[in-house]
């Protein structure tokens, strides 16, 4: 396996190729700070997002943290300033909400591989993200209320819909911190795994997604968003028609079907 890496003030990018596409791992890189999504982090994440939309190569971006967080959210001292002023926070909680949506809505697979721990900004992150790996030991919740704050960018949204009111006001309203085990018995991480297992295992889960057709995974995320953003009648209709279309216009779909028939492996275009 080759493994291309660049480290920057804030973020550390590396690119691992493979025969399904290259994998990025962004790892949130202020340690120090316990990796806070401040105005400088947002804006390196979606410089990322936008190199990374111009390389064919690139499939997937595996989002962690340095050291003992993934993240514990915004920056406090920097809300100190933009609290007074309107226009900027106005700004800066506009560019969050965007990058959680192209993480959830872009072309490419987003994974938030949870190291340690995950609260309130990091927290709406990871559940923007098509999966969330988590480490057992991990600490994750909003955890927004302690400090009198409140989620602004799907932390609440996102999160009642994944585990329902009860379970997830709960939550909310103490600002509670779980553990990675019980996360994933609420049912809103993908997989748990230990520390020391949780980036190859992680890793592993994204290579066997890339070996499925482009565009089979990428018309598969988009039935899960339609599933958790509408009513059921209407998004069952629209489930018929985005598989009709697939099922008649691309040439993946028919590819699977002959492959399994001749029982040899399928040769994917991505269209």
């Amino acid at each position: 396996m080759t493994t291309l890496e660049e480290t920057t003030e804030l973020v550390s990018v590396e690119r691992i190729p493979g025969e399904g596409g290259t994998i990025v791992v962004a790892t949130l890189n202020r340690p120090d700070h316990r990796n806070p999504l401040d105005s400088e982090t947002v804006r390196s994440l979606h410089a990322l997002l936008d190199e990374l939309e111009g390389d064919a190569e690139a499939r997937a971006i595996v989002v962690t943290g340095a050291g003992v967080a993934f993240s514990a959210g915004g920056d406090m001292r920097g809300y100190r300033k933009l609290y007074y002023d309107a226009s900027l926070f106005r700004v800066f909680i506009d560019e969050v909400v965007r990058l959680f949506e192209r993480l959830e809505r872009g072309r490419l697979l987003s994974v938030s591989m949870v190291n340690g721990t995950c609260l309130a900004g990091g927290f709406e992150m990871a559940m923007s993200c098509d999966l969330v790996t988590i480490a057992e030991d991990a600490k994750i919740g909003n955890g927004h209320v302690r400090f009198a704050q409140l989620p602004g960018a799907g932390g609440s949204q996102r999160f009642v819909r994944a585990v329902g009111t009860k379970r997830a006001a709960k939550l909310l309203l103490t600002g509670d911190l779980i553990s990675g085990r019980t996360a994933y018995e609420l049912g809103f991480v993908s997989d748990v795994f230990s520390a020391e297992d949780l980036r190859a295992r992680t890793l592993d889960l994204v290579r066997t997604i890339l070996t499925r057709s482009p565009l089979a995974v990428q018309k598969m995320r988009d039935l899960v968003l339609l599933a958790q953003n509408s009513d059921l009648y209407p998004a069952l209709k629209e489930e018929t028609e985005l598989v009709f279309q697939y099922a008649t216009e691309s040439f993946d779909a028919k590819e699977g079907v002959e492959a399994f028939l001749e029982k040899r492996p399928p040769s994917y275009r991505g269209e």
